[in-house]
């Protein structure tokens, strides 16, 4: 199952990457050269960006840092569960480990990869698969381990029942810096191997996390569902969905979206109405998802919410929220945090 180019990544994630930098010396400004990533849009938590910007972010990441051996492993083992947003809870509330790596594959674009990757049941083993063949040449390597190193991390805070990682494989020669590896991995890593992968003993891997929670997977399961809609870049639809999740911001009028993109704001409506949407109709959704993602998943106060998603004050997004969901904003929460505490 292949990342998917067309999606944006959340620009925390790539905020993991500029905090390793500057552990090592290097300042934001050289890994952020060329990629169109502003310090502001570093501190906006829904800003989105894309896979070429996160791409020449990484480029510029190897070229400050050339004596830094296993860097990607460095970096990979720097993502947590935590970083992933909803796809990392809804990893955490799964059922066991098998449940919970098929669950984060369904949704791969959410995350940090890029490798194309395979979950293979075979005899007693469980092994996920990482092929990074559509990855640029240059920039291969690094991303293989980081994948890789990211996996192990989520699989070390998923474990807690004991599960472990019985092997290492690594397709190509012995690395120069395969005893860090080791190091690092807590596992031997074997080589010349015909693909690359992490291997877990199958029984293992479907004990019950203690984690485990059916109602608030399936709710962070629809959450999941959701956010990679909203982050498919196809059309202009797309186009405009990430600029107001992104730089621009939900405050945005279809003037100031139509100058980013080059077009006259009369353009801009009849192209969306094209594809069977309008400015507002775009707005109002991405309004929605976000104010029930905030009233589930966090305790922004109203008053924060308002102003995050646009609106001149808490009285219009409540009038906002009553016409979506037929309930306030406050009974809302409610009623989701009683769900929760009596699933039944």
């Amino acid at each position: 199952m292949g990342s998917g180019s067309d999606i944006l990544h959340p620009v925390t994630i790539s905020q993991v990457m500029l905090n390793f930098a500057a552990s090592h010396g290097v300042d934001s400004d050289s890994c952020l050269l060329g990629t169109g990533i502003d310090t502001a849009t570093l501190h906006e938590s829904e800003a989105l960006i894309t896979r070429d910007q996160e791409m020449r972010l990484i480029e510029n990441l190897m070229l400050s840092l050339p004596g830094v051996s296993a860097l990607g492993l460095k970096v990979g083992f720097r993502y947590s569960v935590s970083t992933f947003g909803v796809l990392g809870f809804a990893i955490r509330t799964s059922r066991s480990l098998h449940e919970a790596l098929k669950h984060c594959l369904r949704y791969l674009p959410l995350s940090t990869a890029y490798c194309r990757i395979d979950l293979l049941e075979s005899g007693n083993t469980l092994s996920l698969v990482f092929d990074p063949s559509d990855i640029p040449q240059r920039l291969r390597q690094f991303l293989l381990e980081r994948d890789m190193a990211t996996a192990i991390n989520l699989v070390h805070e998923l474990s807690l029942s004991g599960v472990a990682i019985q092997r290492i494989q690594m397709q190509g020669p012995e690395l120069p810096y395969a005893e860090e590896m080791e190091e690092l991995c807590g596992v031997t890593p074997q080589f010349q191997c015909d693909r690359s992968a992490l291997v877990f003993p199958r029984d293992e891997a479907n004990w019950t996390l203690p984690t485990y929670d059916a109602h608030l997977f399936r709710m962070l399961e629809d959450q999941c569902r959701h956010q990679l809609e909203r982050r498919q870049q196809t059309g202009l639809t797309g186009q405009v969905r990430a600029l107001l999740l992104g730089r621009l911001g939900l405050v945005s009028g279809i003037e100031e979206v139509a100058a980013s993109l080059s077009i006259s704001t009369r353009s801009l409506r009849r192209k969306l109405e094209a594809e069977g949407n309008s400015y507002r109709q775009i707005v109002e959704a991405e309004r929605r998802q976000l104010a029930e993602q905030f009233l589930c998943s966090s305790q922004v106060t109203l008053d924060e919410m308002a102003i995050h998603l646009g609106y001149s004050d808490t009285a219009s997004f409540t009038r906002a929220f009553r016409r979506w969901f037929g309930m306030s904003p406050g009974a809302y929460r409610d009623q989701h945090l009683s769900r929760i505490a009596d699933p039944s």
